[in-house]
């Protein structure tokens, strides 16, 4: 399985072609204590950096930008109730919506591991 990084602080893990969507730990420790999380609908159609969604803390709100293209197959239902998970396991639980990839291509203008750990060593 492998994980890319948005700027916007958004992961995705790909197996096959369906990609697991959330926002980082970096992103989480920046909002604090997330109490609201807004998915896309099943079924909804993607371009990549479309806003999908709001994540709500007691901080700030923030919105959720897709990292590629595709259609959302599932969203994190459990969310609605704990939205918590993000902060407690942001790259787990913590997951926002699953999308079909439409452009694979569009991976490779994601950062690897070492690239978004480098990314905000410089931006913070």
């Amino acid at each position: 399985m492998t994980t890319k990084y948005s700027q916007d602080h958004e992961w995705i893990s790909i197996d096959d072609s369906i990609g697991t969507v959330g926002i980082t730990d970096f992103a989480q420790e920046q909002l604090g204590d997330v109490v609201f999380v807004e998915t896309p609908e099943v079924g909804t159609q993607l371009t990549k950096g479309d806003e999908v969604g709001i994540v709500e803390s007691v901080k700030a709100a923030s919105e959720i930008y897709t990292p590629v293209s595709g259609e959302v197959t599932e969203v994190n239902s459990s969310l609605e109730d704990t939205p918590e998970k993000v902060n407690s396991d942001p790259m787990g639980t913590g997951w926002f919506f699953k999308i079909r990839l439409s452009n694979e291509a569009e991976l490779n203008q994601l950062m690897d591991d070492d690239a978004y750990i480098a990314f905000i060593s410089d931006n913070s």
